[in-house]
């Protein structure tokens, strides 16, 4: 006796792994005085044009990350510095992996699929993505593929800077990219909840949730009454657009909607948080050819990415299961039916 299943009108199944985190460096993350990387062995690449497009081998001395951190993940133990991998965001990355997860890097040549067997990077082999101020348009492909991926259980973790940082020269800088994403993809109209504002702003005392039930401001990794930005836009959070939309950081105690720092919200079975700042990300060890800023260790900063980034991670987001693995088949009517044969 046997059953045979099938599926109609199940357009995705996505299959996420709770050990596994993806740093976007195919949009020209690390162009200019940007070093938005986990580790780097090599310092080879060009971003700083248009025309170098994500990266150009030998026309410059940028970041060129690898996808494993070196030395690798069993190198690492909890009494390991930051230093132990090269990059801005290398305390990101090793605080991840000595929380149970291990980073990867989508070096500046591979593509952002969701639902690509041939690709061993696709979207759904990881909990958690990371873009942190990207410098180039996504692809109206690439589009799909992170709102997919979100809307069937992943989380999207997206950093802005200011208005005018546009690092390699193509006219547009990580706010523009962010924005252009969440209103022209083909699939919804801010489906988040969030806009990215044109401004540069440095608050001068920002002011946190103060509620013990948010776990971004009240996480694991300690409560967060202060945010430090040092030159980064603010975001308008959009109820209407996304009830699930939630400011948790805001310039003042004002609270408005439309001056906040940090947002996180929801989108089918999937989490996001945004910043719009990258400052408060960059640990001050990257690239020695660029003028880096250690936000990372001011005020609060790593208690709200780190207790952030265990919401993203460790989550049943809508009532889905959160096994080790598990799979979310959605986006459609997916009738299963069984046949019992002898």
């Amino acid at each position: 006796m046997r059953l045979i299943f099938t599926f109609i009108g199940c357009l995705s199944i996505i299959s996420l792994s709770r050990a596994q985190v993806l740093f976007d460096a195919t949009k020209a993350e690390m162009a200019g005085n940007a070093d938005w990387v986990i580790d780097a062995d090599l310092h080879n690449l060009g971003v700083s044009t248009a025309a170098m497009g994500s990266g150009q081998v030998g026309g410059g001395t940028d970041s060129n990350p690898q996808r494993i951190p070196n030395p690798g993940y069993g190198n690492i133990t909890n009494s390991s510095p930051e230093t132990a991998w090269t990059g801005a965001l290398s305390a990101w990355g090793v605080g991840l992996l000595k929380a149970g997860y291990k980073p990867e890097t989508l070096a500046y040549n591979k593509k952002i699929t969701y639902g690509d067997s041939s690709n061993s990077q696709d979207l759904s082999h990881y909990k958690m993505y990371v873009v942190c101020e990207p410098n180039i348009l996504f692809t109206f492909a690439e589009k799909k593929a992170i709102l997919n991926y979100v809307h069937d259980g992943g989380s999207l973790f997206m950093v802005a800077d200011h208005t005018s940082s546009d690092r390699n020269n193509d006219g547009k800088d990580s706010l523009q990219v962010w924005n252009d994403l969440l209103n022209n993809n083909g699939i919804a109209t801010n489906p988040f909840g969030i806009t990215f504002n044109s401004d540069s702003v440095t608050p001068a005392s920002p002011f946190a949730d103060p509620s013990t039930s948010n776990l971004r401001t009240h996480g694991s990794y300690g409560t967060v009454s202060n945010f430090s930005y040092a030159s980064g836009c603010t975001m308008t959070v959009n109820t209407t657009a996304n009830r699930f939309a939630t400011a948790d950081v805001w310039s003042s105690s004002a609270k408005s909607s439309s001056s906040v720092m940090f947002a996180t919200s929801t989108y089918g079975f999937g989490r996001i948080a945004a910043a719009g700042d990258s400052s408060p990300f960059d640990d001050g060890t990257g690239d020695t050819g660029d003028t880096l800023f250690n936000g990372w260790d001011a005020t609060n900063d790593k208690q709200l990415i780190m207790n952030t980034s265990m919401w993203l991670l460790n989550h049943p987001a809508d009532g889905v299961p959160e096994p080790a693995t598990f799979v979310v088949i959605s986006l459609g009517l997916c009738a299963l039916i069984g046949r019992r044969r002898r």
